[in-house]
């Protein structure tokens, strides 16, 4: 797959002030790509598209550089401690993306250039909790891999908690242009995770994303390079030959790693579900979807804030979880499952 190139990059004022900002400007001014000075990156205009479609597909054509000013980082339970903002957004265009009901219709991908202030404040969150083990989670509202090479984040921050003693790190990505960070002094002390999913899903609803096998040939890279390495499987979905296709997936997943890489595996297992909120931003997005979306096929759960989710029957819920729990045990009979929801 190509790497991603931007169509346009706007440049938050401030980003000049950083050698990383002029050196992304000068960068970008070289390839030919149209660069708008912004006063802020948390307010865009001049995205282009007549249709919902048009400007979210152009939205995710777009790069903005710009400051972190918030350095107070939000909790992530139950995965870790905290969420390190190195990126917002990426360039996948998703369907069931959750992300579609927190970044709006013009999701466009930020990168921050003050990266030594993000880490100063990582390492303050580490003192406050040491001798205990702090994690953080670095996709929580992003995929930081396609955007590596601009920003150069996830080197950065994976060889900032190789020194950490008490400090440990964890992302998730469905790209595979791993290459760059597979030298990198880790020290076991980063967790490599890729989402995985079926050719199915993959295909019909993951796009401008690697198909499954890069993805796991580029998780058999990382698993000879060392890294502690992780799957998230979501959203699962039932569709005609789900169970083939994700026992096939798990096998050609075991055939690809480095041996001693199983010894220290972790699953994460999501079932599909939706809020009617992104039901309806994904048919704006998407109006030819063909993600199953019916409520009355669905049980319903509240949500945190009262909001309701619907989610698979209980009778299906409890077929897939015998299935995943069951496969995953016989061909990863090591591999520790965090949680299926």
């Amino acid at each position: 797959m190509k790497d991603f190139i931007p169509k346009r990059v706007y440049f938050e004022q401030k980003a000049l002030d950083y050698p990383l900002g002029r050196e992304l400007w000068a960068r970008f001014r070289d390839l030919n790509i149209p660069l708008e000075k912004i006063t802020s990156h948390n307010r865009i205009s001049g995205i282009p598209g007549k249709t919902p479609h048009e400007a979210y597909r152009e939205a995710k054509a777009t790069l903005v550089v710009g400051v972190r000013k918030t350095l107070k980082f939000e909790g992530c339970k139950p995965s870790a401690h905290y969420q390190i903002p190195l990126v917002t957004s990426c360039p996948g265009k998703c369907e069931y993306c959750y992300l579609q009901t927190t970044l709006g219709k013009k999701p466009y991908i930020r990168i921050y250039v003050n990266q030594d202030e993000i880490l100063h404040q990582a390492a303050q969150y580490i003192e406050e909790r040491k001798p205990e083990i702090t994690v953080f989670e670095g996709a929580a509202t992003s995929d930081p891999l396609p955007v590596e090479p601009y920003g150069g984040a996830l080197a950065k921050t994976i060889e900032f908690f190789g020194e950490q003693e008490f400090g440990r790190f964890r992302f998730v990505t469905k790209f595979a242009n791993v290459d760059p960070l597979l030298k990198l002094a880790h020290q076991n002390h980063t967790r490599f995770r890729f989402s995985l999913n079926s050719d199915e899903v993959i295909g019909n609803f993951e796009h401008g994303t690697p198909p499954l096998r890069e993805r796991i040939e580029a998780a058999s890279k990382v698993s000879y390079a060392g890294y502690p390495l992780g799957f998230i499987i979501a959203p699962i979905l039932i569709f005609d030959g789900w169970k083939d296709q994700y026992r096939t997936l798990l096998t050609h997943l075991k055939q690809q790693l480095l041996p001693s890489a199983l010894d220290d595996l972790t699953f994460e297992l999501i079932t599909h579900r939706f809020t009617q909120r992104a039901k309806k931003n994904i048919l704006d997005l998407f109006p030819d979807t063909k993600l199953v979306m019916k409520e009355e096929e669905r049980r319903v759960k509240y949500g945190q804030f009262g909001y309701i989710k619907y989610l698979y029957p209980k009778e299906d819920y409890e077929e897939l979880k015998a299935f995943f729990l069951r496969e995953i045990s016989q061909v990863f009979p090591q591999a520790k499952i965090e949680y299926f929801v």
